[in-house]
């Protein structure tokens, strides 16, 4: 099946490399006099037709790529498939001793052939016709399908120059669904520092007291009513889009798995921003990147996550050198973005403490997540070790357990792990109270507690 998929994908890929190359030939005839630009046109103006399948077709479809689009997407990734097509924009001006200025493009340290710019791509939409060449620099802007769809990327190598100069490259996410036909993620990376979120959970599965739970519902509500409320009850004039919250508590009550949840209870892709990457990045490529992120997730109506989040936006310290004013300035930036987006952002922390009010004010709901009490334990207990293929040994008394310890949910869930791996080596297959208690107490023993 999956070569069937490679074979099928390689086959669309072919017919528009061959496209390509007709445009390209044509124009360089153009450049050189010997034939008019009106063939030029001739030939961008009629791609070949795509098949129902493949992941490039696809997605050409979906977004009602133009021609022209078309054009650039498989310029921006030729490098990666058919590099040798690029070769021609590599021949050098003898008179000057350099390549010609209106090719565009790179050649990078590693890869020995060119890696197309914005004015490579003008050159075969345009050619040195003016007027054309600020025609087609529209295909760039942010609100067009090709940046808005997150489908190329363009990276901006030195400040000052041209926008033209830009490298031009089709973005991680759909560069590796076009070349597997696979619809996923990338890893996490600079480029996108981001990765989704899923669980195998249901709300129902979600154990929090009944005023966490409350405040949950309210952002359960915003995302199927807030365009009611936004538009039809008019609302939009006094209240910002979007909306923001902060989970706060101690490790493992729940913060991450309600946002899974949310996601999954509402049909919204949830993305939890991984700050690491952020913060190792702050200056050069990050505004780019966090850009490009939050555009993509506006695109796509993602909800996004920022865990730990104090490592980023905590209580300020006071300016002492360019470092820390540039780190100020990022945050800042990041913040505004947070405040602009008309989806759900959500942070967590396990310490309110950290954060300065003046953040906590831009947000509509900070929620607490407190240790599970009495009943909500013996319901986790009961929930992760009862009607389980194991045998549980008659002298488990969980309501005894969960009355003496104070866990939270990720501790009773460590402590499964470690049940389960004494029980799977036995015959039969049964968790001792005697697991139990060792993975408490290896538990409390993480947590700096007493083994009573």
């Amino acid at each position: 099946m999956s070569h069937d998929l490679s074979a099928a994908n390689a086959h669309v890929l072919r017919q528009e490399i061959d496209w390509f190359r007709l445009v390209r030939d044509r124009r360089f005839a153009a450049h050189t006099g010997e034939i008019p630009d009106l063939a030029v046109a001739d030939a961008l103006e009629a791609p070949p037709d795509l098949p129902i399948y493949g992941a490039y077709a696809d997605l050409v479809r979906r977004h009602g790529l133009t021609p022209a689009e078309r054009l650039v997407l498989i310029l921006a990734l030729i490098p990666e498939v058919r590099p040798k097509s690029l070769d021609l924009f590599l021949l050098h001006n003898q008179s000057i001793g350099r390549r010609f200025t209106e090719f565009g493009g790179i050649v990078g340290h590693n890869h020995g052939g060119l890696i197309p710019t914005v004015e490579t791509a003008l050159f075969l939409l345009a050619g040195d016709d003016l007027a054309a060449r600020l025609h087609h620099r529209r295909l760039f802007e942010p609100d067009r399908p090709l940046l808005a769809a997150d489908l190329v990327a363009l990276d901006h190598r030195q400040p000052g120059e041209p926008a033209q100069a830009a490298v031009l490259r089709v973005s991680a996410r759909h560069l590796d669904r076009i070349l597997t036909g696979l619809d996923r993620d990338p890893p996490p990376s600079p480029d996108f520092p981001a990765q989704r979120l899923t669980t195998p959970l249901d709300w129902s599965d979600l154990v929090l007291d009944s005023a966490t739970l409350t405040a949950i519902e309210d952002i359960r509500a915003w995302i199927r009513h807030h365009e009611t409320m936004m538009q039809d009850w008019g609302l939009g004039r006094r209240l910002k889009p979007g909306y923001r919250s902060l989970f706060y508590g101690p490790p493992g009550t729940g913060k991450t798995l309600t946002a899974s949840l949310l996601g999954k209870a509402t049909g919204m892709p949830v993305y939890r921003v991984d700050l690491s990457m952020v913060v190792s990045k702050w200056i050069g490529e990050t505004e780019k990147n966090l850009a490009r992120l939050f555009d993509q997730a506006q695109q796509q109506h993602w909800v996004l996550f920022f865990d730990e989040a104090d490592a980023l936006f905590g209580k300020r310290t006071e300016t002492r050198s360019s470092n820390d004013r540039s780190a100020n300035q990022q945050v800042a930036y990041l913040l505004q973005r947070i405040e602009e987006y008309p989806g759900i952002v959500i942070l967590a922390t396990n310490l309110r403490g950290n954060l300065d009010e003046a953040f906590l004010r831009r947000f509509q709901s900070v929620i607490y997540f407190r240790m599970p009490g009495v009943q909500e334990r013996l319901r986790l207990w009961r929930e992760m070790f009862v009607g389980q293929p194991f045998v549980l040994a008659a002298d488990i008394d969980l309501p005894a357990i969960a009355g003496e310890f104070e866990m939270s949910a990720g501790s009773i869930l460590n402590v499964l792990r470690h049940a389960c791996l004494q029980a799977v080596r036995r015959t039969p297959q049964q968790v001792q109270r005697q697991d139990v208690y060792d993975g408490i107490r290896a538990e409390r023993l993480k947590e700096n507690r007493s083994n009573s």
